[in-house]
């Protein structure tokens, strides 16, 4: 059962919100203090925050910026203004989704299901562990046996994109396109420096034979 987490002020707009939610399935905690709110999120560990834009003593700006600091819950904004401005001030801190009030229930609830299916399409596991090689992903720690080494942020990227589709071939097309991802541009050779990098960070940890070049097709692991 995925669990929402609600901040509103409005106490009766909060409970109507909370009743509609609670109808669909869903398990929901909501704020009635903005004091601590950000620390009341992380314990209660929600799946989605429906988070207002005004709230007394502080703002949802605030709730976005320092949340974000700490989580990748997603975030839905559900406010009254339908400022331009504010709308785009709340998706650059971090925000998911912006709903404005009197909300449509039919389609507040579209969008917390669109956000939820997103965050589970695109979850993944912490770690990967494949032939004796464990990949944090948090951490962007590789380990073999008792030895482990930092990886860069593209060395992490090819490495986990080897070894998610391990046993299958994957040319440097698609390694360029995971690294364009990052805003960062990558050409032929910048890739050529950098799996020569991950190379040798594994040779660190005692793995030499893991990466395997397959001439003209791409890599395997």
């Amino acid at each position: 059962m995925p669990k929402l987490f609600v901040v509103e002020d409005d106490a009766s707009l909060r409970t109507e919100l909370l009743h509609v939610l609670e109808l669909q399935g869903y398990q929901c905690a909501a704020a009635v203090r903005f004091d601590r709110t950000v620390d009341e999120i992380l314990e209660y560990g929600p799946d989605c925050v429906v988070l207002d834009l005004k709230l007394p003593g502080t703002s949802g700006f605030n709730i976005v910026r320092d949340l974000r600091a700490k989580s990748q819950v997603p975030i839905i904004m559900l406010t009254s203004s339908d400022s331009e401005f504010d709308e785009l001030m709340s998706m650059n801190l971090g925000a998911d989704d912006y709903v404005t009030k009197p909300y449509n229930p039919a389609i507040l609830l579209a969008r917390i299901q669109s956000v939820l299916r997103r965050t589970q399409r695109h979850a993944a596991p912490s770690r990967i562990t494949h032939k004796g090689l464990t990949l944090d992903l948090a951490k962007g720690v590789v380990t073999a046996g008792d030895l482990s080494i930092d990886l860069t942020r593209n060395e992490l990227k090819i490495l986990a994109l080897l070894m998610e589709n391990h046993d299958t071939i994957i040319s440097r097309q698609e390694i360029m396109n995971e690294l364009w991802q990052s805003d960062e541009f990558v050409d032929d050779n910048t890739l050529t420096v950098n799996i020569n990098r991950l190379r040798k960070s594994l040779e660190r940890v005692g793995v030499t034979d893991y990466l395997v070049t397959r001439r003209g097709q791409g890599y395997l692991v």
